[in-house]
């Protein structure tokens, strides 16, 4: 199940999706999406989205706190059908 990405992410001036790495402005290619399970419920799913070069390292910092929960090409993530 994909989930839509959080109303707080970055875009550029021509409205592109921008990297959530701190100081980076370069076009998002990946979506991570996670949670944390003292604070969500096990269905919510919160979204940063990462360029090339912040892929790996954002996604080591919530895999090592056991929040990550999938890494999909922005591309292919899709908000879930309403219904």
């Amino acid at each position: 199940m994909n989930f839509p990405l959080t109303p707080d992410s970055a875009t550029s001036d021509s409205g592109a999706p921008v990297c959530s790495a701190k100081g980076c402005r370069a076009d998002a290619v990946w979506v991570l999406a996670w949670n944390n399970p003292k604070l969500h419920t096990p269905q919510r799913r919160k979204t940063w989205l990462a360029c090339e070069e912040h892929r790996e390292h954002l996604s080591q910092f919530l895999g090592v706190r056991g929040f990550l929960k999938d890494v999909v090409v922005l591309g292919e993530w899709e908000a879930p059908a309403e219904g």
